[in-house]
């Protein structure tokens, strides 16, 4: 059966890859908005107040602002009404909570919706150990410039959360950055109006204790003290920082008050209040439970991607970290080895399918070689002119071989079974060899112990910004982590552009494996679980032809990536086994699980977090983590670019990688891991070659010798 057909692919996940990434940004926006750091506005400064009417700012600090004329009251006299902004919060509420419940004193509690919906429990608390709740908005914003429809979102979501965590509504509302009735301007009479007009009362204080400045307990309980025996509100604060003061000098006020006869309470007990709350409706208790859960799961999906971030910038300074090190414990053992020419001849496989505009250039610069060799070309069943060009050379030392089409695999087997000699050598139709590379990689096989090298592929067609991507990518990849590769002894693949092989050992282990896309991964994997060591051979140079378009590109990587998945998954038993298999099977296995699919899938995540910081979050912080990132690449690019002799020119495309091709990549990891789960066999994609990477080998092989 042909394998170069399609197949159906999966896509079901993309909706709800989609579905996903909403929620995320949903829920991020409910956490910025609940925490003040979305759509919230500070204090505006005060005005005039020509249209505040006189008793509004020279009556009582509860003003009832719903009829035509206001009508103001305050606490009897020597009654104090203890009033708390800002919470609930989970450090300093419950301190505050026991203080008072030790002097067996009652207060309000003016809660923000947003803290209700975080600290549920705390509400809860409050009411069960007697205390008065009262609206404080849902974000802390100022309602004098915050309009009707803001005003109503506050309200409404505040009640909504005192409906399930306080199972009750309140009539009271303390504006926040409000003051003592005298400091009313028009501002606040209009956003007052607007407050009566849905049924609310305004309080306001009479005393400041200034807590929110940290003065110092004993200036905050001068600040709370009255100065007659007139009552009194008194402003405090049980959340908004440290409220380590305010419990010191609820300590001392509360006693001297008693002590020369005050009464201290709540708002409503003060001044004679009746029906400030209420039981809310069933319905409305559901629309509580619904907000809280939202917010509660906003809290948490924030949380866990702060962790997710964290942990991400860790992982990938660890492995920056380890590619150095092992880079230069390799380049110090290399340049400490002298490799001794070999004689041994080597049989170059050319598994080909449609690869006519290339094959001669394989060919010849196969030919150019300074080592004894013989090249076989493996036709698989070509529907172009491949065969014809391959045949009408008439090169020496070069056979054809044509079979039916069977995929690369089959077309490698043919080959092996075909070889004539122990070393074999394998390319890719595509690929151009430079004169020294087979006898380069034939040198090390002197070493017994040695099944396999990798070569060091190259793109040839670099030019554009995809094509500098793609080579800023070969690079680092064949430059550095083959390198850690190679030190650590956990190879994962020696790559279809250039890689050398032990006939006897590829025999050993059954051939080249035919059941998975990624067959040089692997028959890489399977030489290692058989005790063969891989290693890595910078000298041995080939070029490439990378995709030219990013549908090129995501056809070649989707199958590398499920084709390595497929390969993990054969050879999973490594983890567990001993010697140079559980090398693989416990450093390069849990490697490429880690970078290659989980920070891949996890990404997607990352970067909707990364767009909401910038936008809507901690901008400064966003952008000195992305150059952060930045840099952890930069630096192991320019290592590896000077270790290869490269020109660091295109270098200065390494920050564009993180968009659209960084994306694309973790799409089609994505897209790979819906396509395993599925059950779906992927087809070889076969790429469109083109040959724009011959005109360019040629000229940079001069510059580099």
């Amino acid at each position: 059966m042909a394998r170069h057909l399609r197949a159906r692919q999966p896509r079901a996940h993309w909706v709800l890859l989609v579905a996903v990434l909403v929620a995320v940004a949903g829920l991020l926006t409910v956490q910025a908005v609940m925490n003040g750091g979305l759509g919230a506005e500070g204090a505006s400064p005060n005005g005039t107040a020509n249209n505040v009417p006189a008793a509004a700012r020279e009556g009582g600090a509860v003003i009832d602002p719903r009829g035509d004329t206001p009508v103001t009251v305050g606490p009897k006299d020597k009654m104090l009404a203890l009033t708390f902004d800002d919470g609930p919060d989970p450090e300093w509420t419950p301190k505050i909570l026991e203080t008072l419940a030790r002097h067996n004193v009652r207060a309000t509690f003016f809660i923000t919706g947003a803290s209700a919906a975080k600290h549920p429990g705390l509400v809860e608390e409050i009411i069960l150990r007697g205390h008065e709740v009262g609206h404080h908005t849902t974000t802390h914003t100022d309602l004098r410039t915050a309009g009707e429809s803001r005003t109503w979102m506050e309200l409404r979501a505040t009640d909504l959360a005192l409906a399930w965590t306080a199972n009750r509504t309140t009539a009271l509302v303390r504006p926040p950055y409000a003051a003592t009735p005298e400091s009313v301007d028009d501002l606040a009479w209009q956003s007052a109006r607007r407050l009566g007009a849905d049924g609310r009362l305004v309080v306001l204080s009479d005393l400041d204790s200034q807590d929110w400045r940290k003065p110092g307990v004993d200036a905050i309980v001068a600040n709370s003290t009255p100065r007659d025996d007139r009552g009194a509100i008194l402003l405090m604060h049980d959340a908004g920082g440290d409220r380590s003061e305010t419990v010191a000098a609820l300590d001392r006020l509360i006693p001297d008050l008693h002590a020369r006869g005050w009464t201290i309470g709540t708002v409503s007990t003060t001044t004679g209040l009746q029906d400030s709350g209420a039981v809310p409706g069933l319905l409305a208790q559901l629309g509580g439970l619904l907000l809280v859960g939202i917010v509660q799961l906003a809290e948490f999906v924030a949380g866990s991607l702060e962790v997710v971030l964290i942990a991400a910038t860790a992982v990938a300074a660890l492995r920056t970290l380890l590619v150095l090190l092992t880079t230069g414990m390799h380049v110090r053992r290399v340049r400490g080895k002298r490799l001794r020419p070999v004689r041994y001849p080597v049989t170059v496989l050319v598994p080909a399918y449609n690869e006519a505009k290339g094959i001669e250039a394989t060919l010849r610069s196969i030919l150019r070689s300074r080592h004894p060799l013989e090249v076989i070309v493996i036709d698989d069943g070509s529907t172009d002119a491949t065969a014809r060009v391959v045949r009408d050379l008439a090169l020496p030392r070069v056979r054809l071989i044509r079979q039916a089409n069977a995929g690369k695999a089959a077309a490698l087997n043919t080959g092996v079974a075909a070889a004539r000699t122990e070393l074999i050598v394998m390319v890719d139709g595509d690929t151009v060899l430079e004169e020294d590379a087979v006898a380069t990689l034939a040198a090390h096989f002197a070493d017994p112990t040695i099944g396999a090298v990798s070569g060091n592929a190259k793109v040839g067609n670099r030019g554009g910004v995809l094509g500098r991507w793609q080579h800023i990518e070969y690079v680092i990849g064949f430059n550095l982590d083959r390198r850690m590769y190679d030190v650590l002894q956990c190879m994962p693949t020696v790559p279809g552009a250039i890689g050398a092989f032990r006939r006897s050992a590829v025999l050993e282990v059954g051939g080249v494996g035919e059941d998975t896309l990624a067959e040089d991964t692997d028959l890489t994997m399977a030489l290692e679980r058989d005790g063969w060591r891989v290693i890595y051979a910078e000298g041995a140079v080939a070029w490439t032809e990378a995709p030219a378009t990013l549908g090129q590109l995501w056809k070649q990587r989707y199958r590398w990536c499920y084709g390595t998945l497929q390969a993990v998954w054969k050879h999973r038993r490594a983890v567990i086994e001993p010697g140079q298999s559980g090398k693989l099977g416990r450093r390069g296995l849990p490697y490429l699980l880690l970078f290659q699919v989980l920070l891949p899938v996890l990404a997607p995540i990352v970067d909707v977090a990364a767009v909401f910081g910038l936008l809507a979050g901690d901008a400064k912080t966003t952008v000195l983590t992305w150059l952060g990132f930045l840099l952890m690449q930069a630096i192991p690019a320019v290592i590896a670019f000077r270790l290869d002799g490269e020109r660091l020119g295109p270098l200065w495309a390494l920050p564009l990688q993180q968009f659209v091709y960084r994306q694309l990549m973790y799409l089609v990891v994505i897209q790979s891991l819906a396509t395993a789960v599925s059950g779906v066999r992927l087809p070889w994609h076969k790429l469109e070659r083109r040959g724009q990477h011959l005109a360019f080998v040629g000229q940079d092989s001069e510059h580099r010798h």
